[in-house]
């Protein structure tokens, strides 16, 4: 799946109009470090996991200043990830 980047949380490595290459999770290990696409009060975002722990996420953006992420609405179920960023390779 391909997608397009909205917003700075992610910045200066996934910048806003940035288009990735995602790659469903099925039967797929989620690790602290990854990228993923996951659905929260309707909307498809892109954060990365900070911390998991049994089956529960923490997901945190790049640009800390300038992102919305576990630090504000908790941790999330692993259920709610629909993909993994595979392109542009992301490491931290």
């Amino acid at each position: 799946m391909m997608r397009r980047v909205v917003g700075p949380s992610m910045s200066p490595k996934l910048r806003p109009g940035k288009i990735i290459l995602a790659s469903p999770l099925f039967r797929r290990r989620l690790r602290p470090g990854q990228v993923v696409i996951f659905e929260h009060q309707g909307k498809e975002k892109i954060k990365r996991i900070e911390r998991l722990d049994h089956g529960r996420l923490f997901l945190i953006g790049d640009n800390l200043s300038a992102s919305t992420d576990s630090r504000h609405f908790g941790w999330l179920a692993s259920r709610e990830v629909i993909a993994k960023v595979i392109w542009p390779k992301l490491t931290k």
